[in-house]
C-alpha cells in the first residue's frame, strides 16, 4: 500500500522559506546552523537529521504538525504521529532496504525538496513491489527483470505527502551531485501512531465501542485467515445510527502465498459487518475511521 498526496500543506512554503533564510550564508556561523547530527551506520543509512520542532519556528511547524495529525485520523484511523524527523541528503547520503516493523502501522516522508533538482540525482523512495516479496509463487523468476519491474519509485517532489506500509522494505537511492543542504533532498518524515477508532459527529463513543465488541463474532470463521496487517474503514452514519456506507480508505493486509481468497473474504466480511451496525441515535450524522487490525494466529 502506497498512498501519494501531492500538494500536501499549505504551510510547504512557510517551512521551506525558513530553512532557506537559515542557510542561506554558509560563512554566518550561528547557532541556529549547528543543528544537524550526521547519522551514518555503515553499508545502511546515511544523512544529515535533526529533530523537525527544533528547526522551524514553533507557530510555524505546529500548524503543519496538527494538520498531518488530523489528516491521519480522518484517513488512517491514527491519533498521533511519531516526533518526526526533517532529514537532508546531500551527495553521498541514502538509504538500503530496511523495514520499520516496530515503529508504527503507517510510516510517512513530506518533501520539502525542489525536484527536479538541477542540483542532484537521486534521492527517490524505493519500495520492493509484491511480486518481489512473493517471488517464488509466480512465473518472476523464471523471467527477466530489471528495477522499475521490482522497485516502486516514488519522486520527493515539493509539498508530496507518501504514505506506505513500514513492513515493506524500502530505502531512499543515493544522492549524488550537491554537497550545499540547501539544495539538498529534504524531507520531514515518521510514523503514524496509535491506531484507534475516530469520530466526527455527535456519535457516542462508547456506543461505537459496544457495536465493535461483535465485530469478532460477525466475522466468525474467516477472522481466523492468516492474515495480518491494518484494514482503515470510513463509516457514513446517520442520525438514526445506521451506516449509510461503509468504504476502505487504506488497507496494509497481507496473507501468506496460497491464502489471498481467503484475505479478500475477511475483507467482505469486515464491510458487511460494519454496514450491518446498527448504532443509537444522535443529534445528526456522524462519519467514523475506524482501524481494524489484523494479527495471523
Amino acid at each position: 500500500m502506497i498512498l501519494t498526496v501531492d500538494r500536501f500543506s499549505p504551510h510547504a512554503r512557510a517551512l521551506r522559506a525558513h530553512f532557506d533564510q537559515r542557510f542561506a550564508d554558509p560563512r554566518r556561523a550561528d547557532g541556529g546552523r549547528f543543528v544537524w547530527d550526521y547519522w551514518h551506520v555503515p553499508g545502511q543509512y546515511t544523512q544529515l537529521r535533526t529533530p523537525a520542532w527544533e528547526l522551524f519556528p514553533r507557530q510555524r511547524y505546529q500548524a503543519f504538525h496538527q494538520a498531518l495529525v488530523w489528516w491521519g485520523r480522518r484517513t488512517l484511523g491514527c491519533h498521533d504521529v511519531s516526533p518526526p524527523w526533517l532529514s537532508a541528503y546531500v551527495d553521498g547520503c541514502g538509504q538500503q532496504l530496511h523495514a520499520d516493523v516496530p515503529h508504527g502501522p503507517f510510516a510517512f516522508v513530506f518533501s520539502l525538496t525542489h525536484f527536479p533538482s538541477p542540483h542532484f540525482e537521486g534521492g527517490e523512495t524505493i519500495l520492493l513491489k509484491d511480486r518481489v516479496l512473493d517471488w517464488w509463487s509466480g512465473s518472476e523468476a523464471s523471467a527477466f527483470h530489471e528495477a522499475d519491474e521490482l522497485l516502486h519509485t516514488v519522486e520527493p517532489r515539493f509539498n508530496r505527502l507518501v504514505v506506505f506500509d513500514p513492513r515493506i522494505p524500502h530505502g531512499v537511492r543515493e544522492v549524488r551531485g550537491t554537497r550545499d543542504v540547501r539544495h539538498a533532498r529534504l524531507v520531514v518524515h515518521g510514523w503514524f501512531v496509535q491506531p484507534r477508532p475516530f469520530i466526527e459527529g455527535p456519535l457516542p463513543v462508547k456506543a461505537l465501542a459496544r457495536a465493535l465488541e461483535g465485530l469478532p463474532d460477525a466475522l466468525g470463521r474467516s477472522a481466523l485467515a492468516p492474515v495480518q496487517g491494518l484494514t482503515s474503514l470510513r463509516l457514513e452514519v446517520t442520525a438514526e445510527g445506521k451506516v449509510r456506507r461503509a468504504a476502505v480508505l487504506a488497507d496494509t493486509t497481507r496473507a501468506p502465498h496460497g491464502h489471498e481468497r481467503a484475505r479478500a473474504a475477511l475483507r467482505r466480511r469486515l464491510l458487511a459487518a460494519v454496514s450491518a451496525f446498527q448504532l443509537p441515535r444522535a443529534r445528526g450524522p456522524s462519519k467514523v475511521t475506524l482501524p481494524v487490525l489484523f494479527e495471523a494466529r
